[in-house]
């Protein structure tokens, strides 16, 4: 299969899961399980990232600079209850990879609603490992930030929507 035919094909699966994961999440308050896939194809499609392969490590995808440099991004994501209150609608991001060879850190929220992406924020990797080293808590050994700290500590900026 050629790859144009592969990206339509997966387009087609994530529109068929996106739905279903939705309905799960539903009636049964936990997640399917694939909004970390859903996450890397959403944001390769809007920002133009090139996915790496499958068990890249550190990785999930590159971005084009000038004179041919790329920047590599670990993409997280997560889906947030958008009608709750501020505080409590947010949580955490799953792992990152501590000090792997990446530039930077891609988190995409989506309305656990839809899983349709909301907002998409990007932070240096050197801001997120300085963040996680801070010996705050059990949860920053295993990797582990908040939303909210993530947005407010890594210097991290909005990239989607544009404002």
């Amino acid at each position: 299969m050629d790859a144009l035919k592969a990206a339509h094909r997966v387009r087609k699966i994530l529109a068929t899961v996106k739905p279903l994961a939705a309905e799960y999440y539903k009636l049964t308050g936990k997640p399917l399980g694939v909004t970390g896939e859903v996450a890397e194809y959403v944001a390769a499609e809007i920002l133009n990232l090139e996915l790496a392969p499958p068990r890249t490590l550190g990785y999930d995808a590159t971005r084009q600079l000038r004179k041919g440099k790329q920047q590599r991004i670990q993409i997280k994501g997560r889906a947030c209850d958008m009608e709750a209150n501020p505080g409590r609608r947010l949580g955490t991001i799953g792992t990152i990879k501590r000090d792997s060879p990446c530039d930077s850190v891609l988190l995409v929220l989506f309305d656990n609603r839809t899983l349709d992406p909301c907002e998409m924020w990007e932070a240096p990797m050197k801001a997120v490992n300085k963040r996680l080293a801070v010996p705050e808590s059990k949860a920053h050994k295993r990797g582990v930030l908040g939303v909210s700290e993530f947005k407010k500590h890594c210097s991290a900026r909005c990239v989607w929507p544009k404002a």
